[in-house]
């Protein structure tokens, strides 16, 4: 029987949508029946990622049928799928929060595996895998090409990074601030603060009912430079002076070592003009690049010792 007072919460559902109206209904008939068949306390927390079309008026209509069983975000413009995901992980109470697409192409049915895999068997992350895709070929293949790359790097054996529909403890969610379109990195953002165990889960992936699909081919470009700013800023996120010192104290003794030659050279073998040699100014500018990384060193380690986390996403309205 469906339970209407709660002391703690099962599950925390985080949805991003940006234009999604036709899918919200019925996406939120499904879920509510999941829900009750396998009696879980919960929430839904929608972010409208500043749709132009009429998502937010129908988010209206769902938290005054549901109430309390709905929370809805809305921003004033289209930040990303990596801004809605942090906005909702910060409102979400649930033991086990869980995100997935608007679209309709996530199934609320894997919700109970899901929930199962994070409490009973103890991961701290567990990742869909869309192993049949209802997509064209022109995005499978690069998405397998993008996932292989993103194995190699991160050591993680994932078949998809980028699916949609994951599942999390509470604490990971908490523990990582999502931005840009770090949402593919979530399993690696969730290692490097010491989540290790990391799953995954053959889940079904629906044909698409509603709309047209909101990433272009940019995806994978997009994709692959995330990937090398996130390997910088998790490797030297709490040390930059050990990336920029390092370089600075190889150009340096590249500059000394070229100096120290063209002044022995002078010294002993009256070299004429060594001020007009290629090797003199490759010095030069190599003590002056070298000077310049030290600095920069120094200064991402004061701004790394005074920063504070902030969230610059412009909120609209919340319902809450």
């Amino acid at each position: 029987m469906f339970r209407l007072f709660y002391w703690f919460m099962d599950i925390s559902l985080v949805i991003p949508l940006y234009n999604e109206e036709e899918s919200l209904h019925p996406l939120v008939k499904w879920i509510t029946e999941v829900m009750s068949k396998h009696n879980y306390a919960y929430e839904i927390i929608f972010v409208n990622d500043g749709s132009s079309d009429g998502s937010w008026d129908i988010l209206k209509e769902l938290k005054a049928k549901h109430g309390d069983l709905i929370k809805a975000i809305s921003f004033r413009r289209n930040y990303g799928k990596a801004a809605a995901l942090d906005q909702g992980f910060e409102v979400a109470s649930g033991d086990v929060v869980i995100t997935m697409d608007a679209d309709l192409q996530d199934s609320p049915e894997e919700i109970d595996p899901l929930y199962k895999m994070i409490t009973e068997e103890g991961y701290d992350l567990v990742s869909g895998w869309k192993k049949k895709r209802h997509d064209p070929i022109t995005k499978t293949i690069p998405s397998k090409l993008f996932n292989a790359v993103a194995r190699k790097v991160s050591h993680i054996k994932l078949h998809d990074f980028n699916c949609g529909l994951k599942a999390y403890k509470n604490d990971v969610v908490k523990d990582i601030h999502v931005y840009g379109d770090m949402h593919r990195w979530m399993p690696v953002l969730a290692k490097w603060q010491g989540y290790g165990k990391i799953g995954e889960k053959v889940v079904e992936h629906r044909a698409r009912e509603f709309g047209v699909s909101k990433f272009g081919a940019k995806r994978l470009i997009s994709g692959f430079l995330d990937l090398l700013s996130l390997f910088f800023v998790g490797k030297f996120n709490k040390k930059p002076m050990h990336f920029f010192g390092t370089l600075g104290i190889i150009s340096i003794a590249m500059g000394v070592i070229a100096l120290i030659y063209l002044s022995v050279m002078k010294i002993f073998f009256d070299m004429p003009r060594i001020q007009d040699r290629p090797l003199f100014f490759f010095g030069l500018l190599t003590l002056i690049i070298g000077t310049q990384l030290f600095l920069t060193g120094f200064i991402s380690e004061l701004i790394n010792d005074s920063r504070v986390k902030e969230n610059n996403y412009n909120v609209k309205e919340k319902l809450l």
